[in-house]
């Protein structure tokens, strides 16, 4: 299986990261985790990014805050499919991270996650790796039908407290 590459612009955002990291263990998915940041290391981003092919990699996701290039600099050095994760930090409490990311010029897509977002990086980059992996399609499958199960058991509840509200 490929590997996922995740960069952070700083190690503040690890809290966010971790919940990409939380998903790709689950779902046994191989990953490096690394600080690296667009504008003071843009040699080593960029060099990470070049050899992300041939290093086993199938999908890199960038996190970063207020400025975020960091998903934008991996695109522009790679063929491979970037996540950009924004994080909540500076004074406009993570749009700015957002729009950063987001706002990509034509001809190097990044896809973009909710500020904070980290599951869903994590989701997106094992479903993006899904694509050549039968039995990684099933995790994902049995994990979105664990969650079914569990809104269906709060839905029970939430009724048996109405319910019981009423007598």
């Amino acid at each position: 299986m490929k590997k996922v590459g995740i960069l952070m612009g700083s190690d503040s955002d690890l809290p966010v990261v971790q919940k990409a990291i939380d998903v790709l263990r689950e779902l046994d998915i191989p990953f490096e985790a690394h600080v690296m940041s667009a504008h003071r290391t843009p040699e080593a981003a960029a060099s990470f990014a070049k050899g992300a092919i041939e290093g086993g990699f199938g999908v890199l996701i960038g996190a970063a805050g207020m400025a975020a290039h960091l998903a934008g600099a991996l695109a522009a050095n790679t063929v491979l499919p970037v996540i950009g994760l924004p994080i909540h930090s500076g004074a406009m409490d993570g749009l700015d991270a957002l729009l950063a990311t987001v706002e990509m010029p034509w001809g190097i897509p990044v896809a973009t996650v909710a500020i904070d977002g980290g599951t869903n990086a994590g989701l997106l980059a094992a479903e993006i790796l899904a694509l050549e992996d039968e039995g990684l399609r099933d995790r994902l499958a049995a994990r979105r039908a664990a969650e079914a199960q569990r809104v269906a058991e709060k839905d029970k509840k939430l009724q048996k407290t109405l319910a019981d509200q009423l007598k």
